[in-house]
């Protein structure tokens, strides 16, 4: 045996492609105890060891191989250095990257030894690590191509293949394999968010963003924040209504195994609205100070009124609306929030319908819900001879492709024929939903009965997601305010009219049910701007 300064010194260099090697420790470990073993035979003496864990053979630029070309040169001086690795693909899995990677080693005036390959300069031994080089290459493609394959099936089959979405886990079934599960509570919080989306509860994708921070389980930056990003990947992702879509991979929209948050036909309304405008702007700054804020316009220009806290030579902090609109005569003209805030309480005061009007709204609900479900078994007769129809033109879309030579023809084709596919899947979605245990009505309606008998209550009482709810229930647009006439005739939303509608009609109800109006004044509707003062509400009597 060589004294130790005369030894040749050795550097190891190790590598495992997946963190899966890792775990089950058939990694680095084992091929550095080779390594060792190999030094000891030769006489070699091991300087240093290098390592990259879960890195691709293709990729040259690795940071343990990067550390030790580094390590070479900087140590070339110090005597001859010999690079062992336990087999030709830890080095490298492709052609080019080896022969690179042969040439970086050799600038640095070390030279390569394996355990399992025996390296030289005749052109027999170049010949036979070429080749190698060549078989790793074509094993790293071949395990590329079947793992890719294996996926596509199992996307083919419904099943999703790449990493777990937020508000989902993998869970080991047999005879399925791994597949998504809820996981609770994200999927019921993301769940939540879609469908108040989908319906208009809120009305921005910032809104959405800050309901999830309002939640500690949902997963954040650093900073706290939840990324606009992460927020928009939600709503655009068909996973979340148990559906697959991989174009990419040939995988047209099709039923998965795992089961959805939200139904097809919502997925598909928050995409009609993500193209469209918020009727209530959402700010970052928005919050329980200011809940008109963005909602109430300047009666000057038009503009969204804006807020802020104002304060005086004493000290003391005062809230106001103003106007920020440099052209707008009202400019940073302050309006106290005590004045306008109260004129638009004592404006929803006068909305609220009596009694009695709820009642009778009950009734006539009642009966059309009734009406309803007459109504959605003639729809689902009517589905299903819709997809029937689709049926045949799918196949008669199939004939043209197939007869087709023209390729802008064949893709329009093909575009035709993935519409149709989708309205099938959300008709056989609803046809699905249809045949579950209808809810009763008292189920459905009771909650939204006792929001609108009362919104004046829900505005002083609830929260600023209700306040909120409340602006976009109760009026179709926003409002407009003047500084010194108070807020312009509102437009009322859609349910509040259906409601002018039966007291339009109060004599002839009143004599259907025994009773009669003791004051002809309409609720729900005005004909003057509305101040302070509240419109009274209608009231009854028996007769």
């Amino acid at each position: 045996m060589k004294n130790d300064s005369n030894q040749a010194r050795a550097v190891i260099y190790c590598r495992v492609s997946s963190a899966a090697q890792v775990a089950k420790g058939a990694g680095n470990a084992s091929q550095e105890t080779r390594c060792r073993e190999f030094a000891r035979m030769k006489g070699y003496r091991v300087a240093e060891v290098f390592a990259d864990e879960a890195v691709s053979g293709g990729i040259i630029d690795r940071p343990g191989m990067l550390a030790m070309l580094a390590y070479l040169k900087a140590h070339r001086r110090e005597g001859e250095h010999v690079v062992l690795i336990d087999d030709i693909s830890r080095l490298a899995r492709s052609i080019r990257g080896h022969l690179d990677l042969r040439e970086a080693i050799s600038e640095t005036g070390a030279r390569l030894e394996s355990p399992s390959v025996e390296f030289g300069e005749d052109s027999d031994s170049i010949l036979v690590e070429n080749l190698l080089a060549s078989v790793s290459q074509h094993q790293r493609q071949k395990n590329t191509e079947q793992t890719a394959n294996r996926m596509r099936a199992r996307l083919l089959n419904g099943y999703w293949t790449f990493s777990c979405p937020p508000g989902y886990r993998y869970e080991a079934r047999p005879g399925e394999g791994k597949m998504l599960v809820r996981a609770e509570p994200l999927a019921s919080i993301i769940a939540e968010a879609m469908e108040g989306y989908a319906c208009g509860r809120f009305q921005t994708q910032a809104e959405v963003k800050r309901f999830f921070e309002g939640f500690p389980a949902f997963p954040k930056t650093r900073y706290g924040t939840v990324t606009n990003e992460n927020v928009n990947r939600i709503l655009t992702r068909v996973l979340y209504a148990g559906y697959l879509h991989r174009p990419e991979w040939g995988v047209s929209l099709r039923r998965a195994r795992h089961d959805g948050l939200v139904s097809l036909e919502t997925f598909e309304r928050i995409q009609e609205r993500l193209n469209g405008k918020a009727k209530l702007p959402a700010r970052a700054d928005l919050n329980a100070d200011f809940p008109l804020r963005g909602f109430v316009l300047c009666g000057d220009c038009e503009q969204p009124l804006t807020a802020c806290w104002s304060k005086s030579k004493t000290g003391r902090k005062h809230p106001y609306y103003m106007c920020f609109n440099r052209s707008c005569e009202s400019h940073r003209k302050s309006i106290r929030k005590d004045e306008i805030e109260g004129r638009f309480a004592a404006l929803l005061e006068g909305l609220q319908p009596s009694p009695t009007m709820v009642e009778m709204v009950r009734d006539m609900a009642g009966r059309v819900w009734d009406r309803l479900g007459q109504q959605a078994r003639e729809i689902g007769l009517q589905t299903k001879r819709r997809m029937a129809e689709i049926e045949k033109q799918s196949t008669a879309l199939l004939d043209r492709i197939v007869e087709a030579s023209s390729q802008p023809l064949i893709t329009r084709y093909e575009q035709r024929l993935a519409e149709l596919e989708r309205e099938r899947l959300v008709m056989a979605e609803k046809l699905e939903s249809q045949a579950k245990p209808r809810k009763t009505f008292g189920e459905m309606f009771e909650l939204t009965l006792s929001l609108l008998a009362n919104p004046y209550n829900i505005w002083e009482n609830g929260s600023l997601d209700r306040r909120q709810a409340v602006l976009r229930v109760t009026f179709e647009d926003r409002l407009v305010y003047c500084r010194n006439g108070g807020f312009r005739t509102p437009k009322t939303s859609i349910v509040f009219r259906i409601l002018d509608q039966f007291s339009g009609q109060k004599e002839v109800m009143a004599e259907g049910v025994g009773f009669e109006p003791t004051r002809g004044v309409n609720p729900c509707r005005f004909s003057r701007p509305v101040h302070s003062t509240a419109l009274p509400p209608l009231r009854y009597r028996a007769v």
